[in-house]
């Protein structure tokens, strides 16, 4: 069971780190040096959409898997990384919860309005947050594997 349980909150990593790292370091830039904002905004609007429901899922798989992997073994017992990739996975999570319902509702309002300067402020606003969300992310892996 608990081998099954650390596959399924690596993947729930895997996800969104990933998700995360090809937003932002290929997909922005590509869409940034091809497409105007009248046609860039809206693909990311999309784009945005079906990653936010990869990252909504691979939260719930994190917290659900995380917390029994922490609870196996008593909290006085668990590595000094597991509570630093915990706390940090806790920050990351309000981030994006500040990412949804903020500037990503503003974005979607903006793109339906037509208003391309509104939505390249939302986007550069979810794009630092999302590479502060990737820095974080990096952290709390060299947290677990290196502080034990």
């Amino acid at each position: 069971m608990r081998d099954a349980m650390l596959f399924l909150h690596l993947a729930g990593a895997i996800f969104w780190m990933g998700g995360m790292a090809f937003m932002v370091m290929a997909l922005r830039p590509a869409l940034h040096a091809q497409l105007q904002p009248p046609m860039r905004l809206p693909l990311v609007v999309a784009v945005l959409r079906r990653f936010f429901l990869v990252v909504i899922v691979s939260i719930a798989v994190l917290l659900a898997t995380g917390v029994w992997l922490l609870l196996q073994v008593p909290g006085a017992q668990a590595p000094r990384g597991w509570h630093a990739m915990a706390g940090l996975g806790v920050v990351m999570m309000l981030v994006f919860g500040h990412i949804f319902f903020a500037p990503w509702r503003r974005l979607q309002a903006a793109v339906a309005a037509q208003d391309w300067p509104e939505g390249g402020k939302r986007m550069n606003q979810i794009a630092l947050l999302v590479k502060v969300n990737l820095t974080l992310g990096w952290l709390a892996i060299a947290a677990v594997v290196l502080w034990r």
